[in-house]
């Protein structure tokens, strides 16, 4: 890591939906953070087992496996707006709809595996792409699904989303307290 220490996000970086989630990650340097939770993730997917990567707790609800590539699908996309924002790019981005993208994605007819690589690999390319943004590059913003964020701001979603839907997992899933 280049050491850069970009701060937490003020409210006024993010739209207020994200609150929550940005209240998930720790008061420490949001690369490590995403360094530390790639670790805890990896481990945490490695412990389980088929079928309870295939459960889901209700009849509408996802299973661990598209929860997991939820959390694929939504970094690979925040990414990709950081990205445009820490590059200057003026045109608003489009919103994505969650639901639509795991009913599309098929995430059930892969291996835990498989998609716990996927995460790793995404996961390691967020932090570089991250780690290369300088203090300019972390308070630019732009303007997705009709709301202003900044690049800090996404960092941080990114951690708060990840943390949210492991504690969902955990809770919900394993009934974990």
């Amino acid at each position: 890591m280049n050491g850069f220490d970009a701060g937490r996000p003020q409210q006024n970086e993010y739209d207020p939906y994200y609150l929550p989630m940005i209240g998930l990650v720790p008061d420490q340097p949001v690369l490590e953070v995403l360094e530390e939770q790639r670790h805890e993730l990896m481990g945490f997917l490695g412990s389980l087992d088929k079928a309870t990567a295939d459960f889901r707790y209700g009849p509408e609800k996802w299973s661990v496996k598209e929860v997991l590539g939820h959390v694929v699908d939504t970094e690979r996309i925040f990414g990709a707006r950081a990205l445009c924002f820490a590059r200057g790019e003026k045109t608003p981005l489009p919103p994505f709809e969650q639901d639509e993208y795991v009913r599309s994605a098929g995430f059930d007819r892969r291996s835990l595996s498989s998609l716990s690589r996927e995460f790793e690999a995404v996961r390691r390319s967020t932090e570089c792409m991250f780690d290369g943004f300088d203090e300019e590059q972390w308070n630019r913003g732009g303007v997705a699904n009709e709301a202003n964020m900044t690049v800090r701001a996404v960092a941080h979603i990114v951690a708060g989303h990840a943390a949210h839907h492991l504690a969902v997992i955990r809770e919900r899933y394993l009934g974990d307290q």
